[in-house]
């Protein structure tokens, strides 16, 4: 029951004080206009040159004095209209100029809270928070927020999701963080060069424009072609080195975390719990060296890599600390020889395992790609037999997880298969039963 208030009635809750953002982010919001100017010029670039020739110097000097604080005008009114408070039961986000938006974020549905300092806002000392909600695909932002302040914020949110009462959630403060891996650059670089698509693009741009000479003997169609392509190839490696430079993983009690980025550097969380699927990715170039990449598929969250390169070993011993009492199988199942059949060569390539644990599952002969999903984290089991695999007594049994995803392991014997389909379904419904609660930190 609720305990009485001194007069006896129901007792008052403590007002909710609302906070602003950082002052600067009128100066990002004051972007707006100008972007609905330049969309427009994108559109239609042909009645935008007609306008501006139309346009005197004086006329357009006017434009420009009117257009300008306007434009700071829209900016600082966003930021005045726009609020945020934490109350004992959710996170409340008030925005809108002409139309009014509040979104309720309930705390205890929170599952990832990321904090994200591009270039220019790190030049200001500001950040980022962008806030996972379950069941939602969109993430809710406040942007911008002092470092300190989004921080502090961020480690307030996950301590109340974790169910700490409010008096208190403000002492606990960030969970400390033990550092598991760090990928140094000169090894991230390796990797990149040791990738088949670098090698793919860097071919193409090579040899398409070296043909166009020999065909058209056309120096313009040369160089119109090879810039994109090289352009393409350089974007493709180097993008990958500023995203996952100085890649750090770290453990604590609110999930894994990640840091990385070299202009925008990024602090995001793997949340405990959510984890769907883990995938080991081995490509050609890197098994001399013992080296793997390692994706993830988390429920209602965009992050996708946990691991840019790493050793095996060290990768596996990360992957248990995601999947806790998980050992990534070493025995896998070939599948049937007639299977060449269906599959010319790259039959070789599928193999299946299944633990007390997980079902894992492998593909790709060049690049390969070993999928481990909890029977926890199974939704649903399909098995799919088309008219050649019923010819030579082949099906593929397919494993639906929470993040929309499908693991499937081809070319399996069809008796195989459907016994696998109904032993399957019960080691889901086992591990359902006796999988913990996803909770952020532990109390006590």
């Amino acid at each position: 029951m609720t305990p009485p208030g001194r007069d006896g009635g129901i007792p008052e809750h403590p007002p909710v004080t609302e906070r602003r953002l950082h002052p600067v982010t009128p100066f990002r919001r004051a972007w707006a206009p100008l972007a609905v100017l330049a969309g427009w010029t994108v559109h239609d670039p042909n009645g935008a040159h007609e306008q501006l020739t139309r346009l005197t110097g004086t006329a357009l000097l006017l434009g420009l004095a009117v257009l300008v604080p306007a434009a700071g005008l829209y900016g600082f009114l966003s930021w005045w209209f726009t609020h945020y408070a934490v109350t004992d039961t959710e996170l409340r986000i008030r925005t809108g100029l002409l139309f009014r938006r509040t979104a309720h974020i309930r705390l205890e549905r929170i599952q990832a809270v990321d904090v994200s300092r591009p270039l220019l806002a790190r030049v200001a000392g500001v950040a980022k928070l962008r806030i996972d909600v379950v069941g939602t695909d969109d993430k809710d932002e406040l942007a911008f927020l002092g470092e300190r302040e989004a921080r502090a914020l961020r480690a307030e949110l996950l301590a109340r999701a974790a169910g700490f009462a409010p008096e208190t959630a403000h002492e606990v403060g960030e969970a400390p963080a033990r550092v598991l891996l760090h990928v140094p650059p000169r090894e991230l670089v390796r990797s990149l060069l040791l990738t088949g698509a670098t090698w793919g693009s860097l071919g193409t741009a090579l040899v398409v424009p070296a043909v166009l000479w020999l065909v058209t003997q056309n120096v313009w169609t040369v160089l119109a072609t090879a810039l994109p392509l090289f352009g393409a190839a350089g974007a493709r490696s180097g993008g990958r080195f500023v995203t996952e430079f100085d890649w750090t993983v770290g453990e604590s009690p609110d999930g894994l975390r990640i840091d990385h980025g070299l202009l925008d550097r990024a602090h995001e969380t793997v949340p405990p719990g959510r984890v769907q699927t883990v995938r080991i990715v081995e490509p050609l170039l890197w098994r001399g060296r013992g080296w793997v990449r390692v994706e993830l598929d988390v429920a209602g969250s965009d992050n996708s890599v946990l691991i840019p390169v790493a050793p095996r070993a060290v990768a596996e011993s990360v992957v248990a600390r995601v999947l806790p009492g998980v050992t990534v199988p070493r025995e896998l199942s070939r599948v049937p020889r007639r299977a060449r059949w269906c599959v010319p060569v790259w039959w070789r390539g599928h193999r299946l395992a299944v633990t007390g644990a997980v079902f894992a599952a492998r593909s790709g002969l060049l690049r390969r790609r070993l999928s481990l999903v909890p029977h926890a984290k199974v939704q649903s089991v399909r098995l799919t037999q088309g008219p050649w695999g019923r010819l030579w007594g082949l099906a593929d049994v397919h494993v639906d997880t929470g993040a929309d995803k499908t693991v499937t392991a081809r070319l399996r014997d069809a008796r195989e298969a459907a016994r696998f389909l109904h032993e399957q379904a019960e080691r889901s419904r086992t591990g359902r039963r006796t999988a913990g609660p996803d909770r952020w930190m532990a109390q006590g």
